[in-house]
């Protein structure tokens, strides 16, 4: 199938023609080639989009229907997404890279966000009764925040949109929907989704766009909040400009979340989500397990049966079958994680497995599945996020140590620990300053609160507390 191209921005409700004739060039990975191209959303657009929004806000039918009326809303929404799941998967193939299965897993997730945020107004109270001293009485009103610039990366843009939107929506909130430049195409695939569930006009807005714009968005005074997933980086920079109003934020950042081994745990209970764990989506995943702790006598016989695992992933072009790591998302991305692989190569650690472009595929945006072994808590390889299938496997003399090591990192995303029994993995694991940990297991749980420590990021995301992060409260006084 073709990748379709669009000519408009889906803003009030409507498909219009953008304010300039400025084109984003969808650039395939997999062989360097333009597959599509989008409009590209400018200042003009950014305010026209915010302005539908805040007309939806302020005047409009969304914040002012009960949270139920939304709810249907939101179920036809993620209807929506499933007509439309094999053609956005099809389309972050070609725009990202990610072989079928690990495309099709990303939109299974938005649908699951979808279908939760439909049901989130079963499990929250919007309103309650206080009581306070001996007579005092109120009542606990949470409202909408009110118009919301949602921004997102590349890595899983209707997965990571649907997180945001999903419990915005059903919050009362309308929103302003920026997509990185780099995969677009199956954002507006979700646009259309937005359209056929008949939102109301200026409800949700989709704007893909650059830097620049997506910075005038950040600081327009008609937002009154910032939802961003990105790198710390980014991050930081958006947290200072949503300071100089005192705006509202949430950010989910990046990670380099550690697996800690113990000395008894059998290697056939670590390997199956631990490959997975830090290979998925080419390493491209924030909660990607990159570094590996392991008892120094245990690394050996950690780093063969990795290597052996590594040696079974077929890497190519992710269209084809049986393909399990397919390219990074562009060619600058690659060049970051080759410099990287130098890096570790120069500070001292030992390559594994890895360490270069796959023969045969120099055309794409390639990197070898790599592992690195003798890393030393200090190194950069063993610091600073990657986002390539770049593995640091680290060795440590004392589960104390091991946990010192894991909380080292100014991030906190992810995690897990892999022991014996449950008990002493999970004893473990409470000791890790981490948003979310796996016992003797790992995964991304898309329904439940994600977010992370320190420079992961702030707030959470999902089920009701991700809800929360989209209302305000209010005391009326009786």
């Amino acid at each position: 199938m073709a990748i379709p191209s669009y000519d408009k921005l889906f803003i009030g409700g409507e498909w219009v023609e953008p304010a300039t004739d400025r084109k984003i060039e969808v650039v395939s990975p997999i062989n360097n080639q333009v597959i599509a191209t989008v409009p590209e959303a400018t200042e003009a657009d950014m305010d026209r989009a915010v302005a539908a929004a805040r007309e939806a806000f302020d005047n409009g039918p969304w914040p002012r229907m009960t949270p139920e009326e939304r709810a249907g809303y939101l179920k036809r929404v993620g209807e929506e997404v499933v007509k439309r799941s094999p053609a956005m998967a099809e389309s972050f193939t070609n725009e990202i890279g990610a072989p079928a299965a690990v495309a099709t897993a990303f939109h299974e997730n938005a649908r699951k966000m979808w279908d939760d945020a439909s049901t989130l107004y079963k499990r929250f109270e919007f309103e309650e009764e206080r009581t306070w001293d001996e007579s005092g009485r109120g009542k606990l009103v949470r409202e909408p925040v009110g118009v919301v610039a949602t921004i997102i990366p590349w890595n899983g843009p209707v997965a990571t949109g649907s997180l945001k939107l999903g419990p915005a929506l059903a919050a009362g909130c309308t929103a302003v929907f920026k997509p990185a430049p780099e995969g677009p195409v199956s954002v507006m695939m979700l646009a259309e989704a937005f359209e056929a569930a008949g939102l109301p006009a200026g409800v949700v807005n989709v704007v893909p766009a650059g830097r620049e714009a997506g910075q005038y968005l950040i600081e327009h005074k008609d937002v009154d909040k910032v939802s961003f997933t990105g790198s710390t980086a980014a991050g930081r920079k958006i947290m200072a400009s949503v300071a100089e109003r005192i705006g509202n934020i949430s950010l989910e950042l990046g990670g380099k979340s550690a697996a800690i081994l113990t000395e008894d745990v059998p290697l056939e209970k670590v390997l199956p989500t631990l490959v997975f764990g830090g290979l998925g989506n080419s390493g491209q995943v924030c909660a990607a397990l990159t570094r590996v702790l392991v008892p120094r006598s245990r690394q050996d016989e950690l780093v063969d049966a990795m290597v052996a695992a590594y040696k079974e992933v077929k890497v190519g072009d992710p269209r084809e079958e049986g393909v399990a790591l397919g390219p990074l998302a562009a060619k600058r991305q690659q060049e970051r994680v080759l410099e990287y692989i130098e890096v570790g190569k120069s500070e001292g650690a030992r390559v594994a497995i890895g360490g270069g472009v796959p023969d045969g595929l120099e055309e794409g945006a390639y990197v070898e599945p790599t592992i690195f072994a003798d890393v030393t808590r200090d190194m950069r390889i063993a610091n600073e996020e990657i986002f390539g299938p770049v593995v640091a496997v680290i060795p440590y003399d004392t589960v104390d140590e091991a946990v010192d090591i894991a909380n080292s990192t100014d991030y906190g995303l992810s995690g897990a620990v892999y022991a014996a029994d449950d008990a002493t993995a999970e004893a473990i694991a409470r000791r890790v300053r981490t948003g979310q940990i796996g016992v003797n297991t790992w995964d991304m749980c898309v329904t439940q609160p994600f977010g992370g420590y320190k420079q992961s990021g702030i707030g959470r995301e999902g089920n009701v507390e991700g809800l929360s992060a989209f209302l305000e409260t209010k005391l009326m006084m009786y």
